[in-house]
């Protein structure tokens, strides 16, 4: 398969049905997340605009251990007690912030970094990582974004078998 750079539409639903179209594409017939995961990120990292940073972190051993991402290089392990990403996973809820720097605990991978969206993974009912997604701008994510980011979660979640990661699910 090639792939080209694309146009995104400005219209954030119709970028998100794109991408989605695009993602689903790429992870047809293919069930391995790390694979999978390194072209969502690229994905996103090409159809977003203003985002700094975009990517995953896999749980291991009770904590958060960084996987295929896009951007600066990040935190490699992330405790569950700790920053928005740790907060997503140990609540198995998403995580909108408008602000990062009045987020207790926010770990600053990447000082532009200012808002920031963090959605669950799942494997059955355990939560087994985390997409990312970082931005220099206060109040970046819409529920637009955070509907459509669940979205494509949930595809990759029915895509990909996550025991063909090598971190431990438990």
């Amino acid at each position: 398969m090639s792939f080209a750079s694309v146009s995104y539409p400005s219209d954030p639903a119709k970028r998100y049905a794109l991408l989605l179209e695009q993602a689903s594409a790429l992870m047809a017939g293919i069930d391995h997340p790390i694979s999978n995961m390194a072209n969502v990120a690229a994905l996103l990292y090409q159809a977003l605009d203003d985002i700094n940073w975009c990517g995953f972190y896999l749980m291991d051993r009770g904590a958060l251990m960084l996987g295929p991402f896009c951007g600066l290089p990040a935190c490699i392990r992330i405790p569950l007690e700790r920053g928005v990403c740790g907060a997503a996973a140990r609540l198995d809820a998403v995580q909108r912030v408008f602000d990062v720097h009045a987020f207790p605990g926010h770990i600053a991978c990447d000082s532009a970094s200012n808002s920031e969206i963090v959605i669950p993974i799942h494997h059955g009912e355990k939560v087994i990582g985390v997409l990312d997604i970082d931005s220099p701008t206060i109040g970046r994510f819409s529920e637009t974004d955070q509907k459509s980011l669940e979205s494509l979660v949930r595809l990759i979640e029915s895509s990909c078998d996550f025991r063909k990661t090598g971190y431990t699910l438990a």
